[in-house]
């Protein structure tokens, strides 16, 4: 069953080390501070869809053990992970792991039902599990998409500017990771600007880095000078994703970074990428039974890391086309997949992590409309808890579009009013209105119109409603075009959230001194 406790309202960090300056001009700015209109977490209060009965599951779940205890799971060149998970009963051949029955989901009886993520601005802070869903943008893509323009690699400039419009969107609740790839720095060194992205330019939480084990261990640094020790060490501010290398392997990267979160009570989204027909079985329970085993043995080893440590069952799963071998969207199985896997992990007890606003298009046309549409929908209908993807994927998640994340916000807020279900109120029944305006007249001049009409319909920030002499007479714009202009809009009309001065003068310092240390590559 789903836990549907509310979480404790977040505490404001009180971090030990932060350093305060600014004074009483720096409290002037915050109280004046226009913060752009936030919409909250949204608390579902409609069904679950569920696909799979008891009898189904239990299938799945026996099909589940049976791939842990003969075929197992490979931890590749972690001397470290292997160690642990030996002292806890698993049976190691070299880097393959088998897990007696039931000792996997024994070992993940310790990770939280639930958690809160915490922001630099405890308004912004957001529960994860329960009945929550968390809406957050694209990660990944190394390259950019505008309109009129060819595509390009990402720059930091790019990555700075998503930062600032997922600050400004009310229904993106969180700033996400790697917005996009900024292949202008070095290699080794960008995840300290792309961290400080993310603190400077927005309030909101983010995502620490996972390409290099040291790298995770600069993002908990960066998170203490802005919490606190003592704060990160007993809350969550970090919440990082940590793939499998499907099928069954977790290579000693991810391990590397899923360890360092784990040992500082930090969360990981523990995923596997999975491409069905490539990466799994090109069924669905096949690849259902597999998504579980490579979940159970990566949330296992957080919990040996540190009982209690928070962490999310993840699952990216698409298909791929049988001709051409490259990966489809919005498709019925994936569908299907991402239905039966959100009640999988309500059945394990930790919160899910799945779909978002996926297409295979290459821009923002009819094809990333409905294919997005496609994902979206399931998404919020399957309870899933966090989601990443949610606004700016393009051509598989190899680009971060401009206007393709405009257009995704606007379907993202539609969704908070559809998970909010039916209003049964007095005013929602509507009775008042029926009564006064009674048989063949109309109800746009009764009193209960005019009472609502500025908030009874959803408004969307995209689409064109006017007759199509009015249409042509503003320029004829298609929805890209319209988009084009709403996030120019939007980064012109910016302003940057109140940062105290000590603390960004602090994480400048721990930079710069960090990346003085390193010699620039590329690779």
């Amino acid at each position: 069953m789903t836990d549907t406790t509310t979480p404790a309202p977040p505490a404001a960090p009180t971090g030990g080390r932060r350093v305060r300056a600014g004074g009483a001009s720096a409290r002037r700015d915050l109280r004046q501070h226009v913060k752009p209109k936030q919409l909250p977490a949204i608390l579902r209060k409609i069904p679950l869809t569920e696909v799979l009965n008891e009898e189904g599951l239990a299938l799945i779940e026996n099909n589940t053990e049976t791939i842990l205890e003969e075929i197992g799971i490979e931890f590749r060149d972690d001397p470290e992970a292997i160690g642990l998970l030996k002292d806890a009963g698993c049976d190691i051949k070299g880097a393959r792991v088998r897990f007696p029955r039931g000792l996997a989901r024994k070992l993940c009886a310790t990770a939280p039902r639930t958690f809160v993520q915490h922001a630099r601005n405890p308004e912004r802070s957001v529960p994860i599990g329960s009945n929550y869903t968390v809406f957050a943008p694209v990660y990944g893509p190394p390259f950019v998409r505008l309109l009129g323009e060819p595509r390009r690699y990402a720059t930091i400039e790019d990555f700075r500017n998503f930062s600032k419009l997922a600050y400004m969107a009310p229904a993106i609740h969180h700033n996400g990771g790697t917005l996009c790839e900024p292949v202008d720095l070095p290699v080794n060194k960008r995840h300290y600007d792309m961290l400080y992205s993310h603190i400077k330019y927005s309030d909101k939480p983010f995502m620490g880095s996972v390409t290099h084990p040291e790298r995770a261990l600069d993002s908990i640094s960066m998170a203490k000078i802005l919490f606190g020790d003592d704060f990160v060490d007993n809350n969550c501010v970090l919440l990082s994703l940590i793939n499998a290398n499907s099928p069954m392997v977790f290579d000693s990267t991810m391990l590397g970074a899923l360890k360092n979160y784990a040992k500082a009570n930090q969360a990981t989204l523990i995923t596997p990428f999975i491409l069905a027909g490539a990466m799994s079985p090109v069924t669905v329970a096949g690849t259902l039974s597999q998504i579980l085993a490579e979940v159970l043995a990566g949330v296992s080893l957080t919990q040996l890391c540190r009982p209690g440590a928070p962490v999310v069952f993840g699952t990216f799963a698409s298909s791929i086309s049988m001709q051409s071998g490259a990966p489809t969207f919005g498709t019925p199985e994936p569908t299907l997949v991402l239905f039966a896997a959100a009640q999988l992990a309500r059945r394990l007890g930790i919160p899910f992590r799945s779909g978002g606003s996926l297409c295979a298009s290459k821009i923002p046309d009819a094809q990333a409309a409905y294919e997005s549409a496609q994902t979206l929908l399931p998404t919020v209908l399957a309870g899933t808890n966090f989601v990443l993807h949610g606004a700016g994927w393009l051509e598989g998640g190899l680009a971060s579009g401009y206007e393709k994340f405009v257009m995704d916000i606007d379907q993202l807020a539609m969704m908070q009013i559809v998970a909010g279900g039916i209003d049964l109120s007095e005013n929602g029944q509507a009775m008042a209105a029926i009564r006064e305006v009674g048989p063949g007249a109309h109800f746009l001049g009764c009193a209960h119109t005019q009472a609502n009409f500025e908030t009874a319909f959803y408004r969307s920030t995209i689409a064109d409603n006017n007759s199509v002499e009015q249409w042509e007479a503003e320029g004829a714009l298609d929805a890209a075009q319209r988009a084009n202009k709403i996030w120019k809009k939007m980064l012109a009309e910016y302003e940057a959230p109140p940062l105290d001065p000590g603390i960004d003068q602090a994480l400048n310092e721990f930079m710069t001194k960090k990346k003085a240390s390193l010699p620039d590559a590329f690779a």
